[in-house]
């Protein structure tokens, strides 16, 4: 009896697609960016980049949502284009990359909107505080095979954040009114992967 149960469990499994079948992919840094964009005297915008940053995927094979993606990004390697700024942006006034030297993300949930689009949401780790951010994230591409034999795929993901949330708070005041930074910081992640295990 334990043997036909068991025969049976097998049967099921067999006929049952694996939703939870995945493929492991790695962040690949040379054909990757990790910007953001932050308000200026509220009249334009300042754009920066991280150079430094890794990360991992498990792309579910048949269902997307079944997907995790952890990443980190070396404060540190900030960069504007103006190195008097980058060293106040390590500074304690922001960043405080001495002390905290590592963002991070680590996704909670994959998920469909009704008009099929795909957010991810997870928990953001900057300045030692932790909130949970939603990331807009564009179609995945095809799979591709480059002329070393490795397979890739890339997409963008979005996201909006205030950095008051996260302890980030200094600013000067305007004469004119207003401030001198924005709180809302925008987020653009351009990911190209490489298939692991190959």
């Amino acid at each position: 009896m334990k043997r036909l149960a068991k025969m049976f469990a097998l049967g099921i499994a067999l006929m049952t697609p694996n939703l939870a079948l995945a493929s492991t992919w790695t962040i690949d840094q040379d054909h990757s960016s990790v910007g953001f964009s932050v308000r200026h005297l509220m009249v334009s915008n300042v754009k920066g980049s991280f150079s430094r940053f890794s990360g991992t995927m498990a792309l579910g094979d048949n269902d997307i949502t079944a997907s995790k993606v952890s990443a980190s990004i070396d404060v540190s390697s900030i960069n504007t284009n103006v190195q008097k700024r980058d060293d106040h942006l390590r500074s304690p006034d922001f960043f405080d990359a001495a002390k905290y030297p590592g963002i991070t993300f680590v996704s909670k949930q994959w998920m469909r909107t009704p008009d099929g689009k795909l957010k991810v949401a997870g928990d953001l780790t900057m300045h030692g505080k932790t909130q949970e951010v939603l990331l807009d994230v564009a179609p995945f591409s095809n799979e591709i095979r480059d002329a070393w034999g490795k397979t890739r795929r890339a997409t963008t993901a979005t996201a909006r954040i205030n950095r008051q949330d996260f302890g980030i708070t200094w600013n000067k005041a305007l004469d004119a009114g207003g401030v001198t930074i924005g709180n809302e910081v925008d987020i653009t992640l351009d990911i190209e992967l490489i298939k692991t295990g190959q």
